[in-house]
């Protein structure tokens, strides 16, 4: 060890050899009295609690050491204590033992300590010894400390990029069995329906504090999170939802302006590429659409998307709702196209096909029926008559 100019004088040598030659007689009472008092002692693997044992040895003989250097102060030098005590055993093993079974250990270690003094120094020597203990504990307990938060500090960073690796291999649609098992050790559960929310980030930006409040305000509601900021986007990962817009809108507060656009709900993590896909479509296209709810629903996009270029929105727009007009019976798709044309105007229908007004409305209500979309609705109108385009343009009619 370096030499310490704020160290006292040495202390006597009889007290110091007393303590130095008693080292292992102390790691073995600390260890039996590890056995007997910590259950969770019991409970660990032969190697971890063989590297439990290195560290109460080093923790004795460093005390030994201190005290007999002249047990000056060690508040310069925590990480040289920690290194010290801790070093004898991998950084990994504070991932078995939690902060407050370490503060365990080391309170039952001081308590041997303190047990056998009477029995190991002159009474003269014990006075000192005991105020020497104390203070090498407050010490030990600092450079704990200092593990701990050190150890917290590089999960953390590791646990944040993993959780982004999940992310992109999401919205790259290249999630598989190593992408569940990355996701398993971040917490993910995996409940049941995943569905996919993106949107401006704050401008306070992503970090642990955004994470770790979307992971709160999830788990409140019995779902899962994933997180990510991707250039300028806020992404989520909501896993466990069964309405997705009701799921959406717990989050809406914690994105920054702008719209929230949520994907469709897929079976697992595995394909939420698709809810993904939709997501960050409808993103880039809600801007054509100024009066859109917050959040909206991939879906109610459609017709922005399909303006946009989105391929499989054109495709659904001509599959899902264009061909089931055309190949229904009583010219539905005929009668939407003159009720659009003469401005949803029923008589205007009415002469334009030759037909009674009622039935014009009965027609309209089955457009409604087959595709879910009321053709007296300003913004159904809009979706239908995209794909009424599309789907000409398309030449498909069965």
């Amino acid at each position: 060890m370096p030499a310490r100019a704020s160290r006292t004088s040495p202390k006597p040598r009889g007290a110091a050899d007393a303590l130095r030659r008693s080292t292992g007689v102390l790691s073995t009472a600390a260890t039996a009295r590890m056995d007997a008092d910590l259950p969770w002692f019991k409970e660990l693997s032969a190697e971890d609690r063989s590297w439990v044992g290195l560290i109460v040895q080093a923790g004795v003989r460093a005390f030994v050491d201190w005290f007999r250097d002249g047990a000056g102060s060690l508040s310069a030098e925590g990480q040289a204590l920690a290194s010290s005590v801790f070093g004898a055993a991998p950084r990994a093993l504070a991932g078995v033992i939690t902060l407050q079974q370490t503060v365990d250990l080391v309170k039952l270690s001081i308590e041997v300590v303190e047990s056998n003094i009477d029995a190991l120094l002159d009474p003269a020597d014990v006075p000192e010894v005991r105020t020497a203990v104390a203070r090498y504990a407050r010490e030990v307990a600092f450079a704990t400390a200092e593990v701990y938060a050190r150890a917290a500090e590089a999960r953390g960073a590791w646990d944040a990029r993993l959780e982004a690796l999940v992310v992109d291999a999401v919205l790259r649609a290249e999630a598989d069995e190593t992408v569940l098992s990355r996701a398993s050790a971040l917490g993910w559960v995996g409940r049941g329906g995943v569905a996919v929310v993106l949107g401006q980030a704050p401008s306070r930006g992503g970090g642990t504090d955004l994470f770790d409040e979307v992971r709160r305000v999830a788990q409140t509601a019995g779902l899962d999170a994933l997180c990510a900021v991707q250039g300028e986007r806020l992404v989520v990962i909501l896993g466990g939802v069964a309405d997705s817009r009701a799921a959406a809108t717990l989050l809406r507060d914690l994105f920054g302006d702008g719209p929230v656009v949520v994907g469709p709900v897929t079976d697992d993590l595995v394909g939420a590429s698709v809810s993904a896909r939709a997501a960050v479509s409808g993103h880039r296209a809600a801007a054509g659409w100024p009066g859109a709810p917050r959040p909206v629903l991939s879906g109610e996009l459609l017709p922005e998307r399909a303006l946009a270029g989105d391929g499989h929105a054109r495709r659904h727009l001509v599959e899902e709702i264009y061909l089931p007009l055309v190949q229904a019976r009583g010219a539905l798709a005929e009668t939407l196209s003159a009720w659009l044309h003469t401005g949803a105007s029923i008589e205007g229908t009415a002469r334009v096909l030759f037909c009674h007004a009622n039935t014009v409305r009965y027609r309209l209500k089955q457009v409604s029926e087959l595709t879910g979309l009321d053709p007296r609705d300003p913004r159904d109108a809009f979706t239908l008559e995209i794909a009424l385009v599309l789907g000409r343009q398309s030449g498909r009619d069965e």
